[in-house]
């Protein structure tokens, strides 16, 4: 496929008062995305591709006018430590998006979340694949604080 790609980046911040270890179990553990990301219907842990400390199979239901219809990706954890959490999320066709989330300790006993996502699509692609994950992300952050805030054992 030698069409061109796009590719764009956007970023929001999130504070919660929880500790460093269940933000890292919340946002390295793609099995809860579900109760975060409101495409996400559908998770299953998968064998780890090469270089992955853990991948999912991911099903969101994604919406073109009156239609809905799912689409499953994979996904990967390409770093989980006490500072950040990268994945990558592949989608055919030569979809990319990766997510760099950091952790930071702020005074009160809150963690500061900084996330970047960065999307590849094809060019023909890249405007609804664009909109519907900046989105998608911008809802789950709405909902990351209130999850951590609840517990670790609030949000399962």
């Amino acid at each position: 496929m030698d069409e061109v790609l796009s590719r764009d980046t956007f970023s929001y911040t999130v504070q919660a008062r929880c500790s460093r270890a269940d933000a890292l179990a919340l946002l390295g553990d793609l099995t809860r995305q579900g109760e975060l990301h409101p495409l996400v219907v559908a998770v299953r842990r998968v064998p780890p591709r090469p270089g992955a400390l853990a991948s999912y199979a991911i099903t969101d239901r994604l919406a073109v006018g009156p239609l809905r219809f799912p689409v499953t990706y994979q996904a990967d954890v390409l770093i989980a430590t006490e500072d950040e959490v990268v994945t990558v999320a592949r989608q055919w066709p030569a979809t990319t998006v990766r997510n760099h989330t950091r952790f930071k300790d702020e005074p009160a006993g809150v963690v500061r979340i900084d996330v970047e996502i960065t999307l590849s699509a094809p060019a023909p692609l890249f405007g609804y694949a664009f909109r519907q994950a900046r989105a998608a992300h911008l809802g789950l952050a709405t909902r990351l604080g209130a999850a951590l805030e609840r517990g670790p054992d609030a949000a399962s």
